[in-house]
């Protein structure tokens, strides 16, 4: 029945029978398939429900309007109502009608909307979502199998995604770190791109100071749907140079050919812009040829792109390419750099200041930058596997300034962090044979609980629970054995950022 599914349509009817199983409900029903195509597919619900506020309203309605009985176990596989096998077959005359092969989560809300007397439908419509209205937008779009994963304008096919990062995305999948203390910056950022001239704004602040991270503090307001209306819709990508280096061949070759380093910096300058370029021609025709072009951003974190270099026969390079399609506001750009940097910018080419509008960026103070370490410690201490004591943090954040003095906060903090984790890792690298075998074996059936929780298989990964709990037990007996005491050894102390700064002022760090 569901062999023209996409994955994540598949991944909506999972959901629906987990929600069904979690309402002790015989039958899944429209609104549980509702519930599901909000927990699967963020980026199409936002997209025309606008707000996490209308998911979180949406589910406490449904939860309001159903008799909740005991719940039913997820091993059982719960039928569709006959409401529902109505909602799946509209859906798939709503791919058919669209010219579609494939059946994703798009068609499914569709589905959803013209069975309109069912409860789903009428959650929907009374949020002002419309059949008609929706089903002309997404037939104006290029899809991609499962629409929601791409909004207007930013289909993989027409910008290449060797070339840039989808940062807009990347938020809506919780890959990106929680922004602290810089909503000034971001609202500055929004002021500029909803301007009607001089709309591309430009970060201005020294290295460390978090440029990027107030683009990524925007992309994840845009996937929460905190946003004025004319930011809903947008994607931010992140453009970047795919080849940064020669490949270590290269080097030999040029090493053999009495290349000298002079001679060999200038050549890789120059195809590293002649990269830059091709990128910005993908992007910048990309910009003129689409209708919906206003829906991107462009964020270009290395504004050497805008220096003019020089070009064989005469053709343009990629400032020039750039310099039309950001003075007619064909495309929509945001910049980053430090003043020094831009200043020598604007001298070499001085277009780039009419185009443009700074916003600067100021070092945060070390109350600031202590914030900031504690809405990431989180994410460091699942990448080293250890855990930051208070002090740490503390010690991190007003002791940095001892070192890298060419770098702000937040930015030295955080690699003080980032430096004192590994640190301790690595000295968790000599134990006994037995503790390090039985710590693999953890690590592998983790691993393993990890992959069938993400494919829904909750009898294995009960199963890999009561292995890891015995596991745990051995190592437990083994620590004690050895003498090992397992929470000092994987915890930052004071002490350890103490000394990570120490080893740092003897042998000067080189970022």
């Amino acid at each position: 029945m569901f062999e023209r599914y996409t994955e994540k349509a598949r991944r909506v009817i999972f959901f629906a029978r987990y929600e069904a199983s979690q309402f002790g409900s015989p039958y899944i029903e429209s609104e549980h398939l509702l519930l599901g195509l909000l927990r699967e597919d963020k980026a199409l619900t936002i997209r025309f429900l606008r707000s996490h506020t209308s998911v979180e309203a949406i589910r406490k309605q449904i939860e309001a309007h159903t008799t909740i009985r005991e719940k039913v176990s997820t091993s059982v596989d719960l039928p569709l109502s006959n409401e529902c096998k109505r909602v799946l077959a509209y859906a798939a005359e709503e791919a058919e009608r669209l010219g579609h092969k494939h059946i994703g989560t798009e068609h499914l809300l569709l589905g959803l909307l013209r069975d309109e007397k069912c409860f789903a439908s009428e959650i929907l419509q009374e949020r002002g979502l419309k059949l008609a209205q929706i089903r002309d937008e997404l037939a104006r779009v290029a899809h991609t199998p499962d629409a929601g994963r791409t909004a207007a304008g930013s289909s993989p096919a027409s910008a290449p995604a060797e070339f840039y990062r989808d940062l807009t995305q990347a938020a809506m999948d919780g890959e990106l770190d929680a922004v602290v203390g810089r909503n000034q910056e971001i609202d500055a950022l929004i002021q500029v791109l909803g301007s009607r001239d001089h709309k591309n704004p430009i970060l201005i602040g020294e290295r460390g100071v978090g440029k990027t991270a107030i683009v990524e503090g925007l992309a994840q307001r845009i996937a929460d749907g905190k946003v004025p209306s004319f930011l809903a819709e947008k994607r931010i990508l992140l453009v970047f140079d795919p080849q940064p280096a020669a490949s270590p061949a290269e080097d030999r070759q040029q090493t053999e050919e009495g290349t000298s380093h002079a001679a060999k910096l200038l050549a890789d300058r120059q195809k590293a812009a002649e990269r830059m370029k091709k990128a910005v021609e993908r992007l910048s025709a990309h910009a003129k040829a689409s209708a919906n072009a206003s829906g991107v951003i462009r964020f270009i974190d290395d504004l050497r792109v805008f220096l003019p270099s020089a070009q064989p026969s005469g053709s343009p390079d990629a400032a020039g390419i750039l310099r039309p399609v950001l003075g007619r506001s064909a495309m929509q750009c945001i910049g980053a750099s430090a003043p020094s940097e831009y200043a020598a910018l604007i001298q070499a080419a001085p277009w780039v200041g009419d185009c443009f509008r700074t916003v600067h960026v100021r070092p945060m103070d070390e109350e600031g930058a202590l914030r900031v370490l504690q809405a990431c410690k989180q994410r460091y201490e699942r990448f080293h596997a250890v855990t930051y004591a208070d002090d740490a943090l503390e010690c991190a954040a007003r002791g940095s300034g001892r070192y890298l003095p060419e770098h702000s906060l937040p930015g030295k903090a955080l690699e003080l962090l980032d430096a004192a984790g590994a640190r301790v890792k690595l000295r968790e690298t000599v134990l006994p044979e037995e503790v390090a075998e039985v710590r693999k074996r953890i690590a592998f059936i983790v691993h393993r609980m990890d992959s069938v929780i993400a494919n829904h298989e909750f009898e294995k990964a009960r199963f890999y629970s009561d292995e890891e709990r015995k596991e745990r037990e051995n190592l437990r007996i083994l620590q004690e054995k050895y003498h090992l005491d397992d929470s000092a050894a994987s915890k930052v102390s004071r002490e350890d950022v103490e000394e990570t700064v120490k080893r740092w002022e003897a042998y000067p760090f080189q970022p």
